[in-house]
């Protein structure tokens, strides 16, 4: 029989209690943070799937090496222009938006 170990939490109740409910300053600070992250990850693993380096896509879309790593590492605020032409020129992709309310 297994046992049921009661001081297991979900991550969305961890969330809670580390970053406050939804809604709270410190919880959408976080949660901005985190969709920060996922961008820039998810900007890494296209390029990788591309066979592109850093260099090379910062060439197709016209900004630096620099900048891409910034972005890839979480340390940059990127303008949606940019977002838009690293996605279609630098990785021959489309960007599509959603909005949760």
């Amino acid at each position: 029989m297994k046992k049921i170990n009661k001081n297991l939490t979900s991550f969305a109740e961890h969330l809670d209690l580390q970053y406050g409910k939804q809604g709270t300053q410190n919880r959408e600070k976080y949660e901005e943070g985190f969709e920060t992250f996922k961008l820039g990850v998810m900007i890494q693993e296209l390029r990788k799937e591309k066979g592109l380096t850093q260099e090379q896509l910062a060439e197709k879309c016209g900004t630096t090496k620099t900048y891409i790593s910034r972005i890839e590492n979480d340390a940059s605020d990127i303008r949606l222009s940019t977002l838009m032409r690293i996605i279609r020129e630098g990785l021959g992709g489309h960007l599509k938006l959603s909005v949760d309310l």
